[in-house]
């Protein structure tokens, strides 16, 4: 008996898949978990075969007897429509290229497995797809992954390196999942050999704290990154959280800097209590702003931030030709955390001002946010700054009330 748009409603999921028939070699399997799916079962060449159509709903009765059909009037002309089927499929992973995939990657996994996508996003779209985005993903190969890898190595970028391998071979692992590749490329490319971090232990002293603003104000980068390096140092916050602040979130009368929880490491909102110093230098960026509404718009625009990178490479600007020796941005905040320390403050607050979540059984019942005393260390923390710069005459920001 012929299936009835009723009777497909009707269906009821069971112990064990079972089927039910329509006519002409059409029926559906309906299986345990309530999903029914449209098959063909046909014979050609004295062979019988059997071909998926699609799932119902989604694929009608009208539509399901539509597709038996043409596969029906295929199998009389003496081809296999199953094996038609899966040469197509073949020949859709033949014309897939390294960008279509990768969008398929960051939708299906990354977007899944990571809360923040930023660095990774930029590494595809900047070092990555426009080199390889129009290849066929089937067809990359080693040399393809060695030559976007090493690229940035020349540049003097271990660390970038190896975040774009890290890159790579999450996409292409997947590619492999996905029967696109039968290997992983990346894999010839060990990660000891693009790069290996290093534990850091950089704390500046108070004269290259000295020399180093000196060098950041007196030379030709963006006054924004100038006012920014003097703000992960007085604030003691991670870069990604000043390139990602808001107005909305700045409380400039109330001396208050709200980090929301997505972009705070710890996936936990965090305030910065601002000192007279910082209120100042937030000013003067805000004059700097143009009406964004970000706190540091990036060059040409108003509505997206600097790349996550441009402030590493002022300050590399900024310390060429100086004595002192290099350190990164991340450092300024194991200054200040190692300077306060030194200066008699309790290790808890510290903690909290870095926004660090305190581990073991101090960080279970420790629950204390420690607002008065981080106020006031960060006020101490910036008196201290601005008396290091003043006692060799460092012009740094306009810490008045101007708008």
């Amino acid at each position: 008996m012929a299936l009835t748009d009723t009777a497909l409603k009707a269906l009821k999921p069971k112990d064990k898949p079972y089927i039910v028939s329509d006519e002409r070699g059409l029926y559906v399997e309906v299986f345990p978990t309530g999903g029914i799916v449209w098959r063909y079962r046909y014979r050609l060449n004295g062979k019988v075969e059997k071909l998926t159509l699609g799932k119902y709903p989604a694929l009608t009765l009208k539509n399901a007897r539509i597709k038996r059909d043409e596969a029906a009037e295929s199998a009389a002309m003496g081809h296999s429509p199953a094996k038609q089927k899966q040469l197509a499929k073949v020949a859709a992973a033949d014309s897939t290229t390294v960008e279509d995939f990768a969008e398929r990657f960051f939708r299906e996994i990354q977007a899944k497995d990571r809360k923040d996508n930023t660095i990774p996003r930029r590494y595809l779209d900047k070092d990555i797809l426009p080199f390889i985005g129009d290849k066929p993903m089937r067809d990359v190969t080693t040399e393809d992954v060695r030559s976007i890898i090493w690229r940035k190595k020349d540049h003097g970028f271990d660390a970038a390196a190896g975040q774009i391998r890290g890159t790579l071979k999450r996409l292409c692992d997947y590619a492999v999942t996905c029967g696109l590749l039968n290997t992983n490329p990346v894999m010839a490319l060990p990660m000891r050999h693009v790069f290996k971090a290093k534990s850091r232990e950089r704390a500046l002293s108070p004269e290259e704290i000295r020399a180093f603003l000196k060098a950041a104000f007196e030379s030709n980068i963006r006054r924004q990154f100038k006012i920014g390096l003097h703000l992960i140092l007085l604030t003691m916050v991670r870069k990604s959280e000043l390139l990602l602040a808001r107005w909305a979130d700045v409380h400039l009368d109330e001396g208050e800097w709200h980090i929301p929880a997505e972009n705070s490491k710890t996936g936990k909102p965090h305030i910065v209590y601002l000192s007279q110093q910082a209120v100042g230098l937030f000013r003067e960026l805000h004059s700097l702003a143009g009406g964004s509404d970000l706190v540091m718009p990036g060059r040409g625009s108003l509505t997206k931030p600097f790349a996550h990178n441009a402030i590493n490479t002022a300050l590399k600007t900024a310390l060429q030709g100086q004595e002192v020796p290099a350190f990164t941005v991340h450092d300024l905040r194991r200054t200040a955390s190692t300077l306060v320390h030194e200066n008699g403050w309790p290790s808890d607050v510290v903690e909290k001002a870095l926004n660090h979540t305190i581990g073991g059984v101090r960080g279970v019942y420790n629950r204390a946010e420690y607002a008065e005393q981080r106020r006031e260390m960060l006020q101490f923390w910036a008196d201290f700054i601005e008396k290091l710069a003043n006692d060799k005459n460092v012009i740094l920001g306009r810490f008045g009330k101007a708008a």
